[in-house]
C-alpha cells in the first residue's frame, strides 16, 4: 500500500477518506461501496484516493486493519479478568457498530471460513500470550487459548450488530445495558473460571 501522505493537508485528506470510507464500507460492504460517494463526501477526487490507497480493495484494507488495531488499543485484553474484557468489548460495539460490520463484510465477501485474515496479518498473539500466562497462574481454565479467546469474543457479541437474535444500540435504556453487562460478566466469569472453581472440564 502507498505510504501515508507527509504534508498536513495530505494527512487531513487521508483521514477524511478513511472516515468516510469506514461508513461506506460498513453500510454497503466491499462490492457495494462506491468510490464516487467516498470522494464526494471526503471532498477529494479519485486520483487522490488511488494515490493514497491504490484501489478500492486497498482502501478497504486500510479501513479494516485500522479498525482491528483500534479495538486492540481501545479495549486491550486483561486475561486476569476476561469477564471485564467482554463487557468492555460490549460497550465498544455499542459505540462503534461499524467495526463489527466491517468484520462481517470481510467474512462474507473475502474469507467465509478459517481465520478472518491471513496469518501474517493476524493480531492475536498478544491476546493469546496473555491468556497462556493467566492459565499458568491459575486464573483461567485450561484449554486451547485461541478457543477461549474466541468464546469470550463471541459472548461479548451476543447483542452486537451481527446478532441474529437482537442487535443492541446506545439508544436503549441504561438499565437494559446494565442488565446485559451483569449477565455477560457472570457468564464469562463462570465459563472461564479455573476448573477448581466449578468450570466444566
Amino acid at each position: 500500500m502507498p505510504d501515508r501522505p507527509l504534508t498536513s493537508r495530505g494527512a487531513a485528506t487521508y483521514e477524511r477518506i478513511i472516515e468516510v470510507a469506514t461508513r461506506e464500507f460498513a453500510e454497503h460492504g466491499i462490492a457495494g461501496a462506491r468510490v464516487e460517494r467516498i470522494v464526494a463526501a471526503a471532498r477529494t477526487n479519485k486520483a487522490q484516493l488511488y494515490a493514497y490507497f491504490g484501489s478500492k480493495d486497498g482502501l478497504f484494507d486500510a479501513v479494516f486493519f485500522g479498525s482491528l488495531r483500534r479495538i486492540m488499543d481501545v479495549v486491550p485484553i486483561d486475561a486476569t479478568d476476561l469477564a471485564d474484557w467482554a463487557v468492555r468489548l460490549y460497550d465498544e460495539y455499542l459505540r462503534r457498530p461499524d467495526l463489527i460490520r466491517l468484520a462481517t463484510w470481510a467474512r462474507l465477501e473475502r474469507r467465509p471460513a478459517g481465520h478472518l485474515v491471513d496469518d501474517p496479518d493476524r493480531l492475536d498473539d498478544p491476546k493469546l500470550r496473555a491468556i497462556v500466562e493467566a492459565q499458568a497462574a491459575g486464573r483461567v481454565r485450561q484449554g486451547d487459548p485461541f478457543d477461549l479467546m474466541a468464546m469470550v469474543i463471541a459472548m461479548s457479541m451476543a447483542w452486537s450488530p451481527v446478532s441474529n437474535v437482537y442487535a443492541a444500540t446506545e439508544d436503549e435504556p441504561a438499565e437494559t445495558h446494565d442488565r446485559r453487562r451483569a449477565l455477560l460478566r457472570a457468564s464469562v466469569h463462570r465459563a472461564m473460571a479455573p476448573d477448581r472453581e466449578g468450570a466444566a472440564p
